[in-house]
């Protein structure tokens, strides 16, 4: 199975009941935050290897690893969330008016009432990894964007911020705003994440065309090792 290609009903059913399972930690993510958690890194300021993320899925440092009944199945599970992260990755790209969070949807009075608290909290854990970027963000336009995010998904807000999720009614409203600013989020990022410039430091000063060649010959650097190659 190429890693490209979307999971399968069975295949995201078989991912659930993993980190659903016994095997996997108290603190390890469910299927929504994991949504949210990997959409946080494939839209975010820079790419992020699989190595660095995937730890906090399963909840480390604070708990052990899972318990995978065999190297086989490890490496069933890691593909199936490599695949789950990818097709996030590939829908930004490819298609992003199509792109929708993975919330979960509760009921309340007969009426169906979205519960994205999870998600968001996926999301913020994602935002965690690169902290100092994203702190930046918030002292840019996309600033009220990010605060559906904080007030859901955050570990604590302030005192009297409390009022603006303390009930489903509320949660619901602010998990709408936040699908509405997923598009606003990504464009942000997307130009930094399209340059990848890398900044090189030079491990030794810069040799001046007229200073003395560094290879010790006494000559100029311009007719030394500075000197234009001749083409024959």
């Amino acid at each position: 199975m190429h890693l490209d290609e979307p999971l399968s009903d069975k295949e995201f059913n078989e991912l659930d009941k993993f980190l659903m399972s016994d095997s996997v930690g108290d603190d390890g993510m469910t299927m929504d935050a994991l949504h949210g958690y990997l959409t946080a890194i494939a839209l975010g300021p820079e790419m992020i290897p699989m190595a660095e993320w995937l730890p906090t899925v399963w909840g480390l440092p604070e708990q052990a690893e899972p318990k995978f009944k065999s190297p086989k199945e490890m490496q069933r599970i890691t593909n199936l969330i490599a695949r789950f992260m990818n097709e996030i990755q590939i829908t930004f790209e490819v298609a992003p008016q199509e792109y929708e969070p993975l919330f979960c949807v509760m009921e309340k009075n007969g009426k169906e009432l979205i519960d994205g608290e999870t998600w968001a909290w996926g999301f913020w854990e994602g935002m965690q990894l690169r902290a100092e970027a994203w702190e930046a963000a918030w002292e840019s336009t996309i600033a009220d964007h990010l605060r559906p995010i904080y007030l859901l998904g955050a570990e604590e807000i302030e005192e009297e911020e409390l009022k603006l999720v303390d009930t489903p009614e509320k949660c619901h409203e602010l998990a709408l705003q936040l699908e509405a600013s997923i598009p606003e989020i990504r464009r942000f990022w997307a130009p930094l994440r399209k340059s990848g410039v890398t900044t090189v430091k030079r491990d030794a000063p810069k040799v001046g065309r007229n200073d003395p060649c560094p290879c010790g010959s006494g000559k100029k650097f311009k007719v030394c090792c500075g000197a234009e190659p001749t083409l024959h």
